[in-house]
């Protein structure tokens, strides 16, 4: 007999695997970031406690890396608006 995978385990299995973000696996499954977050912090140690410590270890290398990730994106979106800027000024 299978044991049928809970919902916070697909979300474990696919963070993992993807070595992605709860907000790209919230995307991912069509659902909310709290969703996913609840599920994997606050139901996964129930269903399997080994796997919490290895979504735990993701998540906290994700949280360090945050502030990376944000800086990078700011820094996209102000060469894209003076990119814009620089084209309007030819035309």
């Amino acid at each position: 007999m299978t044991k049928q995978i809970s919902r916070a385990e697909q979300f474990a299995f696919y963070l993992l695997e993807n070595q992605c973000t709860i907000r790209a696996c919230a995307k991912h499954f069509g659902i909310s970031k709290s969703t996913v977050h609840l599920d994997v912090s606050c139901k996964l140690p129930k269903v399997n406690p080994l796997l919490y410590q290895q979504v735990k270890t993701l998540l906290h290398k994700n949280l360090e890396q945050r502030h990376i990730r944000g800086g990078l994106a700011t820094k996209i979106k102000y060469e894209q608006e003076r990119e814009n800027h620089r084209k309007q000024k030819v035309s």
